[in-house]
């Protein structure tokens, strides 16, 4: 079955919602020294990253609904991105996390192939300017990125890290049946039919 491009990005929306809701049942089991404790990554703790993800998702997300709203760049819009640590409580975090990941979702559902080249301004000290496709290719391999850390560093934890890899596989629906009932999903949501 040939699916649009658009339709493809929808479908990395919702994998990413995913992993990070299975990495959250995961990280929300510990304490917050654990959380907190230094480990080896890019930012020096769990929490530090986690904080990143979120920061850089409503960084991202904002310019994305911006440009469909056909709203200009805001000055205050750049903080979100220097926002260290806005949540240090993990059942805030997680639950902004699940809120801007919808946002994401709500956006790529109205995407269609022939927008994807439409410029989205990125609202940095010099303004970038980025087309749909690229500023969500971009987003989605941040996020990648650093929930990979966020997994590695579990894995110095009590708490095992979650399969996040092969479970969107047609054949591995069982696998993930009980996340997509949690977020309320169907696979004729994600896949269509």
């Amino acid at each position: 079955m040939n699916q649009p491009l658009s339709h493809h990005l929808l479908t990395m929306a919702y994998q990413n919602a995913w992993a990070n809701h299975r990495l959250a049942k995961a990280w929300t089991q510990l304490d917050d020294s654990d959380l907190s404790a230094p480990r080896v990554s890019f930012f020096p703790s769990l929490r530090l990253t986690l904080n990143h993800i979120l920061t850089c998702d409503w960084f991202y997300v904002d310019a994305l609904e911006r440009e469909l709203r056909g709203d200009e760049p805001h000055p205050d819009c750049y903080v979100f991105f220097n926002a260290a640590e806005p949540f240090t409580d993990p059942l805030p975090l997680r639950e902004e996390q699940a809120r801007v990941d919808r946002r994401l979702i709500a956006y790529c559902e109205q995407l269609r192939d022939a927008d994807l080249g439409r410029l989205v301004t990125i609202a940095r000290e010099i303004p970038q300017h980025d087309s749909r496709l690229r500023m969500l290719s971009h987003l989605f391999e941040h996020q990648i990125h650093h929930r990979g850390q966020v997994h590695a560093m579990l894995s110095d934890t009590a708490v095992k890290p979650p399969q996040l890899d092969e479970f969107f596989c047609v054949g591995e629906a069982r696998l993930r049946a009980g996340d997509f009932a949690e977020l309320g999903w169907t696979e004729e949501l994600i896949w269509g039919r």
